[in-house]
């Protein structure tokens, strides 16, 4: 393993794991959420020195979670919702004491479930803009909450006749969402109408699973989807809804796609077969004059010149969660570690 690699044994599998971003300063702190213990754990993390100068992850608090935790998204500096495997969505606070547990604010309890059987359903996929919320889960549900309100604003309870993924809000009134069956659907909120705007598929060569999705920072109009059988699909939004480029990527399902936030020529991704990749597209972005350059587009494929570069070597487990902060990325894996990536190249 590379020796900007850093590995901390854990004794949890690690599904989502966040950075808390500071303002102006790199960050230090950063959230990991657990799955498959009979009870869970979302875990609040520092980094300390040991006695030979090194900076090691260490456990600030934790706070017992029923379910496993299935998304962590902050929405403020110190307030973060999670979901979990039995449809909860919760708004956490980080104490003002950080030794202090998370303050919880709101819980929304059970808001996916199956109404045949009223059993709960999976909440499998979490999306913010501001402090708006929206979910989707295994009952093909979209609920959308506001951190302010105990009540769901809106739940569209017939959203999809399969479990949906994964969601992303791509403006304020507007979500993508993508199926188990690969069926990818825009959503105007602005239409009373429980019904799709547009409707396309993943993938025209093979059917899968949409497992995870990521826009562009400052082009939100650009969507990287991944898919189970670990495909990388690349859409321009504003023009049509055919994909742009499709490649087969990583061996097993794509677990995250994570453009960098502030130099999206960087764009990373980790997956089920326990593999990290950097897609790195900074030589072809500084050669283009148009500011608007959609690179990702067209270079993302087989002839494109993107680099691509594995940031550790394969792990036995899947990686399921990544998050970057400058030049550190964090990711957890199940093999119960979390790992720090110093130094990456962007």
């Amino acid at each position: 393993m590379s020796e900007n690699v850093q590995g901390t044994f854990v004794s949890e599998k690690i599904s989502k794991i966040r950075w808390k971003h500071e303002d102006f300063e790199d960050a230090t702190n950063f959230i990991t959420g657990s799955w498959d213990d009979p009870v869970n754990k979302v875990t609040h993390w520092t980094f300390q020195m040991n006695d030979d100068g090194e900076s090691y992850p260490a456990v600030v608090s934790s706070y017992a979670i029923l379910g496993d935790v299935t998304e962590i998204k902050f929405i403020l500096k110190d307030f973060f919702v999670i979901s979990t495997s039995i449809g909860t969505v919760r708004l956490l606070q980080i104490h003002e004491n950080p030794y202090s547990q998370f303050k919880e604010h709101m819980s929304w309890e059970f808001i996916h479930k199956f109404d045949n059987t009223n059993d709960y359903a999976s909440c499998t996929g979490l999306s913010t803009f501001e402090q708006d919320i929206v979910s989707v889960g295994e009952d093909g549900r979209i609920n959308l909450l506001t951190a302010g309100q105990k009540q769901p604003v809106r739940s569209i309870n017939d959203a999809d006749s399969c479990s949906m993924y994964c969601i992303d809000f791509l403006r304020h009134n507007e979500i993508l969402t993508g199926n188990l069956r690969g069926h990818m659907k825009v959503w105007d909120l602005r239409n009373d109408q429980d019904l799709p705007a547009t409707t396309f598929m993943l993938s025209d060569q093979s059917k899968t699973e949409a497992t995870s999705i990521a826009h562009h920072p400052t082009q939100r109009h650009i969507v990287v989807a991944g898919g189970g059988d670990g495909s990388l699909t690349v859409w321009d939004l504003r023009h049509n809804t055919y994909p742009m480029s499709q490649l087969n990527a990583h061996a097993k399902a794509v677990s995250e796609i994570l453009f960098h936030p502030d130099r999206p020529e960087n764009l990373f991704t980790c997956s089920a077969s326990g593999e990290l990749w950097h897609w790195n597209n900074t030589q072809h972005s500084k050669l283009s004059l148009d500011p608007t350059n959609t690179h990702w587009l067209n270079t993302i494929g087989t002839n494109g010149k993107v680099n691509v570069t594995s940031l550790c070597s394969a792990m036995h487990k899947p990686i399921n969660s990544i998050d970057i902060d400058r030049s550190t990325l964090l990711f957890g894996c199940d093999n119960e570690a979390i790992y720090v990536v110093r130094n990456i190249t962007v």
